[in-house]
């Protein structure tokens, strides 16, 4: 789950990181509120306009802009908001149709006053699956994007891997700001900076923080000027706040429509529907579906759980996508019986109605035979398989 910079700036702040101050805004005249409240409390004279989507790179497609007074602030906040805001981030990339901006944040000038002291960094927390450890990924090149860094000058990208027994250690915290060429009061306080933000990162349950930049101000303060957070979703039954953070506004309508039924559902681009319990055999199956010459549409994972109201919920959302020139049903039943989804599968081809596309079902485990004489019974246009192979091999032969 994504937070917007905001959210995740509040999440940081409960932490005790340092943030750039900021309020959130809806309108143009909540800007204007915003900057005379932020005036007022922190004696910044200039802004900056942030649009609020889930993406990166908002400054290139025109989402960040710095306003100098009041009449800069009005201009901005009334392009930015309501526009479609198109970044290497944002579906289809500069190209694409971009994501509607909704709500901005109004946020303090942090380079005041003295900008040429001022120096910014990049600082990210993930996990690494090869080493199963969490790594902090950090460089001296802030501000810019930092795969072009590790492509052109690797050896200005550093990690520091976390051992999970002991956590992060203090001699790593001080080679990480000695890394980044910090000294005086700006390293002592970047040593507090990054012990706050690994605890914060561990608290939440997140997959990652990425805060680029992190900047040096003039007075040596360490501070986060942007963020990018990322929860795991596995861990929000622990924090009901931060679920309720969730914007459904910045994700695909199918994809949380299929979350309310409880299927995992993830919308790709190909012409083969797949249905499947189990995100390991959805993975083989997707493979299946290129080996025989097909591209998968979706990834859609039942659960072990399946039942009839389910399945037609599953078929609904995969028959909305017009690519899609046949669906793959691919069902192991351990936990799951297989005739309770090959009935599933008849209730929803007969409730739905007018589906004018080929239907593969193959369905082992648990009885299986029962649920291949319901299938070959019920008269529709369904097609059994037993093997996979053979499964493959029909869905080649209905979209050649």
């Amino acid at each position: 789950m994504n937070l917007h910079e905001y959210q995740g700036k509040e999440l940081l702040s409960s932490y005790g990181v340092a943030v750039q101050r900021g309020i959130l805004a809806h309108t143009v005249e909540e800007a204007v509120a915003a900057y005379a409240q932020l005036q007022a409390e922190t004696g910044t004279k200039f802004c900056v306009v942030k649009a609020q989507i889930h993406a990166g790179g908002r400054g290139k497609g025109g989402g960040v802009k710095l306003a100098k007074n009041i009449d800069e602030l009005k201009q901005h906040a009334g392009n930015i908001l309501g526009m479609m805001l198109k970044t290497p981030q944002t579906p289809g990339g500069l190209n694409g149709e971009g994501k509607l901006v909704r709500k901005v944040l109004i946020a303090e000038d942090s380079y005041a006053p003295d900008f040429d002291a001022c120096k910014e960094y990049y600082v990210s927390i993930l996990m690494d699956r090869g080493t199963k450890r969490n790594v902090i990924v950090y460089s001296t090149e802030g501000g810019m994007n930092i795969e072009e860094v590790a492509e052109k000058t690797p050896h200005l990208v550093h990690k520091e891997y976390i051992d999970p027994h002991v956590g992060l250690r203090d001699f790593q915290k001080r080679n990480i700001a000695f890394n980044l060429g910090l000294k005086g009061a700006a390293y002592k306080e970047f040593l507090k900076f990054i012990d706050k933000l690994y605890k914060a990162f561990l608290g939440s349950d997140a997959s990652l923080f990425e805060i680029n930049p992190c900047l040096k101000t003039g007075d040596d303060r360490i501070i986060a000027v942007d963020c990018k957070v990322t929860l795991d979703d596995n861990g929000l039954f622990r924090h009901p706040e931060l679920e309720a953070m969730r914007d459904t506004d910045e994700e695909d309508p199918t994809e949380v429509e299929a979350k309310s039924y409880g299927l995992n559902y993830v919308n790709l681009d190909g012409n083969v529907g797949c249905m499947v319990n189990g995100a390991g055999l959805a993975m083989a199956t997707m493979d299946i579906i290129k080996l025989s010459g097909g591209s998968p549409a979706n990834f859609l994972d039942v659960g072990g759980t399946a039942d009839a109201e389910r399945v037609e919920h599953a078929f609904k959302l995969i028959l909305r996508d017009n690519n899609v020139k046949a669906i793959l049903i691919n069902i192991f039943g351990g936990i799951v019986r297989c005739d309770r989804v090959a009935q599933g599968v008849v209730d929803a081809y007969k409730n739905i109605g007018n589906i004018n596309v080929p239907i593969i079902v193959r369905l082992q485990g648990t009885n299986a035979d029962i649920a291949k004489e319901l299938i070959d019974k019920s008269g529709l246009a369904v097609h059994s398989a037993i093997a996979l192979q053979e499964a493959a091999d029909l869905v080649k032969k209905m979209i050649a």
